[in-house]
């Protein structure tokens, strides 16, 4: 195939998730068996190794300051990026590589990175579904988008948790040489060109703090007791001693929903949880309190794009139900 070189820098920091570099590495590698010349470099503010989370050393190329201009600059993650200010010296050094770059791209928290840099105003984004409610706080002129695997606008891309960095580093090959080298890797590495489903089908529903007010905790409580007790509008208005007018009004200036999909969403988590058991739907659906499986099957579809028998599949067990062998 023909194709030009291109030239990947990966900023890289003390505490970065290591298969954020790895798992697009590997596609980039990937990709030039098949022809194509993508040259990765390591790139650190004052270039020295640095130690990833699973404590082992990763060498440097080349300094941020003295990197020459990449095509595509890519912004790994780290644990620590959500829950603290981003280092200004890194969100300077990022700030100065995408200068240079036609791209930019980030791997589940390495947004914090590009936010810190301001090179993600005006832009939407993703991240871990962890922290998108994080990233949206710490980068108001962004549109964060929860449920995205990864996100392009323009020339900007942004990925969800970890192995998502995959998803994105097929994306950015399919743009550079088409969707037939992107198939080929996918297929090589054993992996989806394009997963079904966004990001809530790993999460939890119900994210964030619980309720601080009181009356909105004790319905909490009562319906993630007995999903299947009696919790229409009337019934949790009338346990909690107020008119579910005022009680709608509560949900909506706390929670931002209404009562009924409140519970609604306690109940989904309950039936995704009996599914990873090993219930079938029907019996996830009657304990969870839903009225039956079809109102089941049409709450996942509007959560989560799929099927509770397809999300049982994926989730359920590492083992092939076909393949299964039992060794003495």
């Amino acid at each position: 195939m023909a194709s030009r070189a291109h030239t990947v820098g990966v900023l890289v920091f003390d505490g970065m998730k290591m298969l954020d570099l790895s798992g697009p590495a590997e596609v980039f590698s990937e990709a030039n068996r098949y022809g194509a010349e993508y040259t990765l470099s390591i790139v650190a503010v004052g270039g020295a190794p640095v130690r990833s989370s699973i404590g082992m050393s990763v060498p440097v190329d080349v300094e941020a300051a003295a990197a020459d201009p990449f095509d595509t600059l890519l912004v790994v993650g780290g644990d620590l990026l959500p829950a603290a200010p981003v280092d200004p010296a890194l969100a300077a050094a990022a700030k100065a590589l995408a200068a240079g770059a036609e791209r930019v791209a980030s791997v589940c928290t390495g947004a914090f990175v590009l936010g810190a840099a301001g090179l993600l105003e005006g832009k939407g984004a993703t991240t871990h579904w962890q922290h998108t409610a994080a990233l949206a706080r710490s980068c108001p002129l962004t549109r964060v988008e929860p449920d995205a695997i990864f996100v392009r606008d323009g020339s900007t891309y942004t990925s969800a948790g970890v192995t998502a960095g995959i998803d994105l580093a097929l994306a950015l090959v399919e743009q550079d040489h088409g969707p037939d080298l992107s198939r080929k890797i996918a297929r090589s590495l054993v992996v989806y060109m394009q997963r079904a489903g966004g990001q809530s089908q790993f999460s939890a529903s119900l994210q964030g703090p619980a309720p601080r007010t009181p009356v909105l905790r004790m319905i909490q409580d009562a319906v993630q007791a007995d999903p299947t007790a009696d919790h229409g509008l009337e019934a949790l208005a009338a346990r909690v001693r107020v008119s579910p007018r005022h009680l709608t009004r509560m949900f909506r200036a706390e929670l931002d929903t209404t009562p009924m999909k409140y519970v609604e969403l306690i109940r989904f988590d309950r039936a995704k949880a009996l599914l990873d058991a090993g219930h079938n739907a029907t019996e996830a659906a009657s304990l969870s309190g839903f009225p039956s499986y079809e109102s089941l099957r049409r709450a996942f579809a509007r959560h989560l794009g799929l099927s509770p028998t397809q999300y049982q599949q994926r989730f359920a067990t590492t083992t092939p139900t076909s393949r299964a062998r039992t060794g003495r």
